[in-house]
């Protein structure tokens, strides 16, 4: 299992969620008040980790949700080739193939050592901006 869970009114901007399984980092919440017959809703916008997509999701505030673990390593790029990098992880030695971002095409050389996540299976080098 590589998440947790957490109540919706518990939830920041900055922390992350999973939304249809795809871990998203919260950018904006907004509480409402009680209604006559029904609770607290939070309206939830995220943006994907992964896929960079925006997601806007509405629940009551005592609902559960997910909170994906993301996992924070490094790894050396041995080569690149077409648009993508091959990297060494830098604890386990474990060799894979990332795709590379258009806007970090002329930042990424070989022998540089990369920061980057990983979480529900999926992985993506994340370069501070």
């Amino acid at each position: 299992m590589s998440w947790t869970e957490a109540e919706v009114r518990e939830l920041k901007i900055g922390r992350y969620m999973l939304i249809d399984d795809s871990p998203c980092k919260i950018v904006d919440i907004t509480m409402s008040k009680p209604g006559k017959h029904g609770e607290a809703k939070g309206r939830i916008v995220a943006i994907g980790v992964f896929d960079g997509q925006k997601h806007s999701v509405v629940y009551p505030v005592k609902h559960k949700i997910k909170v994906p673990i993301i996992v924070k390593k490094n790894a050396q790029i041995l080569s690149i080739a077409n648009n993508e990098a091959q990297l060494m992880d830098s604890e386990s030695f474990e060799t894979f193939i990332l795709p590379i971002e258009p806007e970090d095409q002329d930042r990424l050389k070989p022998g540089m050592e990369v920061p980057y996540w990983e979480a529900m299976g999926k992985r993506k080098i994340m370069l501070q901006n």
